[in-house]
């Protein structure tokens, strides 16, 4: 209710149309599931941010309006943080198997295109965003008014719908129209209907005043739309995982296969693997769980006649995109390939060259036998283990001198439990722990592999952390640490996630050492366009941001990572960037001996 005071400053009877409209597609967007706002403040999104900020407010506070809804909010500065932080707020979500979209909040102007590569992001890995950007009303687009662009469309190359919502000015049907359209865009956020989550951008106008004022409109369910699961999405898939498809296959078919675990590919993949007696070739962050078919340092085989070589068929789940062996494993003509694409419209083939795509793991890869008394499961384990042991001697001696990217990854490998979250960045980070890491158990990996980038990923670490509840270790490089070194700056009272960062510091990206753009002869120009060296103190950026920072030799990390992660921190470890090209080479050479030893 309007009160006296309010009354006599000029609020109407139900308080201003920009704020109540705000506080109804909050209310609406609890209502279906929403949990946390991430905002990155501004002037014309200031009804939405007062909103939020009432919802916020615990119980019992005597400023809380029993109307408003019961939101978790999170300020960041910069809204390229905001959208990376939602990013790993929704994949907690997906983690804890409670799938739910986060909001984002930012002003007009500039700010929304700072969310572009984010909701790429969140596209491309099915994650459900959605993407709350104030705009000035219709009648200043195009007059040069102060912040004002065309917004609409701005987001549309990552977005799965995108709505242009007028100023509100308190017509009778304005807050049921917006219960409607937030039932529609959070459906389609979640994939309900069709299975294909993702980011959603709601572009809303709003005209002054710009600031709360009366009571919340009372909570009501009009226009608040149910929208059932389509057969086969959420609600479904787990019958479509083991439906009675027919595969090509017959059982016990000698066909020599191999298991492709991607990013996100699931425990199926291992279940596959285990029951048709096939090896895994399973990514970090595939979800796949370990086991006795999951074979280390797998990219290293392929080269091998005997191995890769002998490959007759590969069943790909989840996204492989780390490792060019494999790309090539896929591209051959030889090699019979079986798509398995649980989730929307497209599937992974670069290649082009898949035989068959199915939307869930066929009954007949799941009652298994196909590879049964082959001897070629065996093959692989008895290789993978000599390749292990090869790569892990070599990585011993560069104790004596600098140390290497792989053997720090396999050092944060090494020194983490099941229990535990790890986030790791793109570019070497990711591929390092693939070649190292062996677990029997493995923790909880994440990386933003949609597109790959190294851009949010201390911001997708700390969503993550905030999201859990938990703990979380980051492995970045140096680079991806100073691409998202904003994500550090955290607000007095705000909660701070409890994130370990462990940075690979080599002055530069490493990974270009291992490719083409590291022959000699392209020395000259790579180093500076393609490695991009710096001189970043790392302990002074962590000092402006009020973090904790130590640097610390490579060999002291198993003692740091034993210790309890509490607020923030950063663990600066030096390694070698000039040695790289050379210890690559070295790496394939020993393994590729190791192996032939075999035969």
């Amino acid at each position: 209710m309007t009160t006296d005071a309010e009354r006599a400053s000029g609020v109407p009877e139900g308080g201003y149309p920009s704020a109540q409209a705000a506080r109804t597609l909050l209310q609406a967007l609890a209502d279906l599931g929403v949990r946390d706002v991430v905002l990155a403040p501004g002037s014309r999104s200031a009804p939405l941010a007062y909103a939020a900020a009432e919802a916020a407010l615990p119980d019992g506070d005597p400023d809380r309006d029993p109307a408003a809804p019961r939101l978790t909010v999170h300020v960041r500065v910069d809204e390229r943080v905001a959208g990376f932080l939602a990013l790993g707020l929704a994949r907690a979500a997906k983690a804890r198997k409670e799938p739910r979209p986060v909001a984002v909040v930012t002003t007009s102007g500039t700010a929304p295109a700072h969310l572009l590569a984010a909701a790429l992001e969140a596209r491309h890995s099915g994650l459900p965003l959605l993407l709350l950007t104030a705009d000035r009303p219709h009648e200043l687009r195009g007059t040069g008014a102060n912040q004002t662009t065309e917004q609409v469309g701005l987001l549309a190359p990552a977005v799965r719908l995108s709505v242009d919502v007028p100023a509100p000015v308190g017509l009778p049907d304005e807050l049921r129209d917006l219960r409607n359209l937030a039932a529609r865009v959070v459906a389609v956020a979640l994939g309900t209907r069709d299975h294909t989550p993702g980011p959603v951008h709601l572009n809303l106008a709003y005209r002054e005043p710009l600031v709360p004022g009366g009571a919340w409109p009372e909570r009501s369910d009009d226009g608040l739309t149910r929208v059932f699961a389509h057969p086969g999405t959420p609600a479904g898939i787990e019958l479509a995982r083991y439906s009675d498809v027919a595969v090509p296959v017959a059982p016990a078919d000698g066909v020599r296969t191999v298991v492709v675990a991607g990013d996100d590919a699931g425990p199926e993949a291992s279940v596959v693997a285990h029951a048709n007696e096939w090896p895994l070739l399973a990514e970090p962050s595939s979800g796949a769980g370990g086991g006795p078919n999951t074979i280390p340092a797998y990219r290293l085989l392929l080269d091998s006649p005997a191995l890769g070589g002998g490959v007759q068929r590969v069943v790909v789940m989840g996204r492989p995109t780390l490792s060019r062996p494999v790309q090539a494993l896929l591209a051959r003509p030889d090699v019979e390939v079986l798509v398995i694409a649980e989730q929307g419209r497209d599937w992974p083939d670069a290649a082009r060259r898949a035989d068959q795509v199915y939307p869930g793991v066929p009954g007949q890869l799941m009652r298994g036998n196909l590879g049964r008394g082959m001897g070629w499961v065996e093959r692989w384990r008895r290789a993978g283990e000599v390749a292990a042991q090869a790569v892990a001697e070599v990585l011993a001696e560069e104790r004596l001198g600098a140390a290497s990217g792989p053997l720090l990854a396999a050092l944060v490998a090494s020194s983490l439990t099941p229990a535990d979250v790890l986030v790791v960045a793109s570019s070497s980070p990711v591929r390092d722990l693939d070649l190292v890491a062996r677990w029997e158990d493995p923790p909880l990996v994440v990386a933003n592999r949609g597109l790959a980038g190294i851009d949010g990923t201390l911001s997708t670490a700390a969503g993550l952390a905030l999201g859990l509840g938990r703990p979380v270790h980051a492995y970045v490089g140096d680079l991806a640490f100073l691409h998202d070194a904003g994500a550090l700056l955290v607000g007095p009272g705000e909660e701070v996630p409890d994130l370990r960062v462990i940075v690979a510091h080599d002055g530069g990206g490493s990974i270009f050492a291992t490719l083409e753009h590291g022959a000699p002869e392209l020395a000259r120009h790579a180093e500076r366009v393609m490695a991009t060296p710096h001189r970043a103190d790392l302990g002074a950026l962590c000092a402006g941001y009020g973090v904790g920072y130590r640097r610390i030799d490579v060999d002291r990390l198993p003692h740091v990572m034993a210790q309890p992660v509490q607020g923030t921190e950063v663990v600066d470890v030096p390694v070698d960037r000039e040695g790289r090209r050379a210890l690559t080479a070295r790496l394939a050479q020993v393994v590729t001996a190791a192996v032939a030893a075999l035969d």
